[in-house]
């Protein structure tokens, strides 16, 4: 008995499915998979937006940890501070790749938002974007990174990183300032760059020249998007909720 059961259920699925692929979507239907769509991506965006987080305050504690163990004692190597330089760039490392993976959910959801809610709360049903769909179906079928790693590590610089850096230059520079001793000219304070056989000059170009490609970094990832956030120019219209 079950045999014959089996053969006929074999049988039908392949119409059954060929009915399904050539049935139509409704109006509801269509709507109602969009919005739990909709929602899956919202949440895997959540999910990595809340990633980035972590490797901020990893940063900041590894910068606050150093500065007070440079400026406990003067007989403490200003290479401590220098060594957080460096672990804030492994982090930076760190949270432009997760950004990169966060800009992906986050890209297919603004795409969502901007071109099928944003025309159904205005009454308006014509998208900005008329292949809207197709971008994202062609991204759901092969996912790809819209940010380059340059790119994302720019924006983490502009908006993050760039701040704890000159946090970290500024302490180096007062560290071989004060420590053993307030230094009468500059002079001394190269030489107090010195990191053993490295001489103090060969030290400052180094972290100067850190530091510029950083700020060029940060400068450049200004101009790949007019906004990087969801939420752009909201304070120039504050009284639009009021009218």
């Amino acid at each position: 008995m079950e045999e014959p059961k089996r053969a006929e259920r074999a049988e039908s699925e392949p119409a059954a499915t060929t009915a399904f692929e050539d049935y139509p979507l409704t109006r509801s239907e269509y709507i109602s998979a969009m919005v739990h769509f909709y929602r899956g991506e919202l949440s895997r965006a959540d999910h990595w937006r809340a990633r980035l987080d972590p490797t901020t305050n990893w940063a900041i504690v590894t910068t606050g940890a150093m500065l007070s163990l440079g400026f406990s004692s003067p007989d403490h190597s200003h290479v401590t501070l220098l060594l957080a330089l460096v672990l804030v760039s492994i982090f930076l490392g760190f949270e432009s790749r997760r950004f990169r993976y966060f800009d992906v959910w986050r890209s297919r959801v603004r795409m969502i938002e901007e071109n099928f809610w944003i025309p159904m709360i205005r009454r308006n049903l014509v998208s900005p974007r008329s292949d809207w769909r197709e971008f994202v179906a062609e991204d759901l079928d092969c996912p790809t990174f819209k940010l380059s790693f340059r790119e994302a590590a720019g924006i983490r610089l502009r908006y993050n990183y760039l701040w704890i850096f000159l946090a970290i230059l500024a302490a180096w520079i007062a560290k071989v300032h004060i420590h053993p001793m307030p230094a009468r000219h500059f002079g001394e304070v190269l030489e107090r760059m010195a990191i053993g056989p490295i001489p103090g000059p060969v030290v400052l170009a180094g972290v100067l020249l850190l530091y510029a490609g950083a700020l060029g970094l940060a400068i450049l990832a200004g101009g790949h998007r007019e906004t990087v956030d969801e939420v752009a120019g909201l304070e120039k219209s504050p009284e639009s909720w009021k009218t």
